[in-house]
């Protein structure tokens, strides 16, 4: 048992003044804190006076990160309590401006740095991480953060973002996650000259010695904490994204959450308009602005989405088209189709002004996936409007100043009509004396949820049809109240309700498809996750003590001399 001052030093003992009088003074405590006895509600209320005096929301982010470095309970409870207040800042769109002044706001260890230098001696890293019980690692390489490009060793606070939210919205155990920064060095050149930065100063490793360095780290994963542990790549370029994941999908239990998360969300998006537009999946024209990692990752979820309404993959990948910053993803045009999006070009005339292709494929969804803020023109969204009566937009790209366009542009320019989400969070938007709030098409409705099925199962590897299986159950989530404001997700207050209905279907078809090592297959699914998540609440620092039933009486023959001869 831990006691006297580490229980005030370790966040995830510490309860500030709610500790009992009988427990500061078993645990040598007492006097060590005022008076005054505040439970866990009093102190949750002091919290929001504190952060609601914060005008800057990256003040706001550094108050909710050093509360979790002082006290780990009143952070998860806060968090969980007010999703839609502090979500925006403890992930997208703060957590990006988080990361460009991450060397300015860098406290104290959080997570793993492993540089290339290390190479040989991942697994002796590892070896140093404290908890031996880790279920979930996040990692980066920093190379794309959001839509903020390369920032390097910078990049930590995306899988101490992400981790946070596989608590808060999902239950998972903080001790059972581990953020990992695997720097390779940048090519940013401001940040090779930035005197704060914290990561190496060198230019970024690539080829053979890179492959051969992530190789290592996942193997060392595995050999450390077990074939089971969940690995979730998070902002890898387009470069290594698409091709790391087909590398290790079927020889590890991994995901990539910009690819799978976000194609995930997207269509769950896709499937409750259905229930707007009353047009099938499968009826849609798509039209992707940006042919990256996440563009593909959407595409080919919605092309196995048409196929599960009975189309064919030929008449379902003919639906989608694409266009980079080359143009129309076009067999004709000059260097051909990139390697990783051949299965959506297509044998058709080249153009290079998108407004252009709006008009002439006449799409009905448009989905941005550009990192260009603006993209999506006054003329492109009246564009739109023309090709169908109920246009969808998606504007994915992050953070805010990313977005394709506004909710208020997409409403504007389309005279009310479209079908709107957008990757970070805008305000409500009004048109024509009515007021929309529309939805946020943001991963933290998916990821947790599926690493909660996954860990609760130790799921030995994650197939594509798992984030189908998300999707569906997220799109179901939706009310015809959310409908009828605009918005084709359900509120994110609602989000923890989500990943444990994501996390039981995950669970079920884990086990379906024998993909889970849990066994024997628990008899109530839903009631076995629920025993294995996190309690936001307090618990007694006492020492579990009990009482003995009385002896039974016996005559006691009293003490005899032990003879001489023994």
């Amino acid at each position: 048992m831990v006691r006297g001052i580490d229980h005030l030093r370790d966040p995830r003992l510490n309860k500030g003044l709610a500790f009992t009088l009988e427990e500061r003074q078993a645990l040598g405590i007492h006097g060590l804190l005022a008076a005054k006895f505040k439970s866990q509600e009093e102190q949750l209320d002091i919290c929001r006076i504190s952060i609601d005096r914060y005008e800057d929301n990256l003040n706001k982010y550094l108050y909710l990160i050093e509360l979790q470095d002082r006290n780990e309970k009143l952070f998860f409870r806060l968090l969980s309590e007010n999703v839609e207040k502090y979500l925006p800042i403890v992930y997208t769109p703060t957590v990006g401006l988080a990361c460009q002044r991450f060397g300015l706001i860098y406290r104290r260890p959080r997570g793993l740095f492993i540089t290339i230098n290390d190479k040989g001696h991942i697994f002796n890293i590892l070896k140093n991480w404290p908890e031996p019980d880790v279920r979930a690692i996040v990692f980066t390489d920093g190379e794309r953060i959001l839509g903020l490009g390369d920032l390097g060793a910078y990049g930590m606070g995306i899988p101490v973002g992400k981790l946070s939210l596989y608590t808060a919205l999902a239950g998972i155990k903080p001790h059972q996650c581990l953020p990992i920064t695997l720097d390779v060095g940048t090519d940013n050149q401001d940040l090779l000259e930035d005197p704060l930065y914290i990561g190496l100063r060198q230019r970024r490793v690539r080829g053979k010695e890179y492959d051969e360095f992530i190789d290592e780290f996942m193997e060392a994963c595995v050999q450390r904490y077990g074939q089971n542990t969940l690995l979730q790549f998070e902002d890898f370029a387009l470069l290594n994204a698409g091709r790391l994941l087909q590398k290790y999908r079927n020889k590890y239990c991994t995901f990539n959450d910009d690819i799978q998360g976000t194609a995930s969300v997207a269509v769950a998006g896709m499937m409750a308009a259905v229930r707007v537009t009353k047009r099938k999946l499968g009826e849609n024209i798509y039209m992707f602005l940006g042919a990256g990692s996440a563009s593909n990752g959407i595409a080919n979820l919605i092309v196995a989405a048409m196929m599960s309404e009975g189309l064919t993959e030929r008449q379902a990948r003919e639906r989608v088209y694409m266009f980079d910053v080359d143009g129309l993803l076009s067999t004709r045009r000059e260097g051909g189709v990139p390697e990783h999006a051949k299965a959506f070009g297509k044998d058709i005339e080249p153009e290079k002004d998108f407004e252009a292709c709006v008009a002439k494929i006449k799409p009905s969804c448009l989905i941005g996936c550009s990192t260009v803020g603006g993209a999506f023109t006054p003329n492109v969204l009246k564009q739109m409007a023309k090709n169908i009566e109920r246009p969808i937009i998606f504007a994915l790209s992050n953070p805010t100043s990313k977005a394709e366009c506004t909710a208020q542009d997409a409403y504007d320019h389309t005279e009310g009509r479209c079908i709107f989400a957008s990757g970070s969070p805008f305000p409500p938007v009004q048109h024509n004396g009515k007021e929309y709030y529309t939805g946020q098409g943001n991963n933290s409705y998916i990821f947790p949820g599926i690493a909660l099925g996954v860990i609760a199962t130790a799921t030995h590897h994650i197939p594509e049809t798992m984030f189908l299986t998300a999707a569906r159950t997220l799109a179901n989530y939706v009310s015809e109240s959310d409908l009828a404001i605009g918005r084709i997700y359900p509120s994110l207050a609602e989000v923890k309700d989500v990943s444990l209905a994501i996390a039981i279907e995950v669970a079920k078809m884990a086990y379906d498809e024998g993909l889970a090592s849990v066994y024997p297959e628990p008899k109530d699914i839903t009631k076995h996750i629920e025993n294995q998540m996190y309690n936001y609440n307090y618990e007694s620092s006492m020492p579990v003590v009990w009482d003995w039933k009385p002896e039974e009486k016996f005559n006691v023959r009293p003490i005899q001399p032990v003879p001489k001869n023994i």
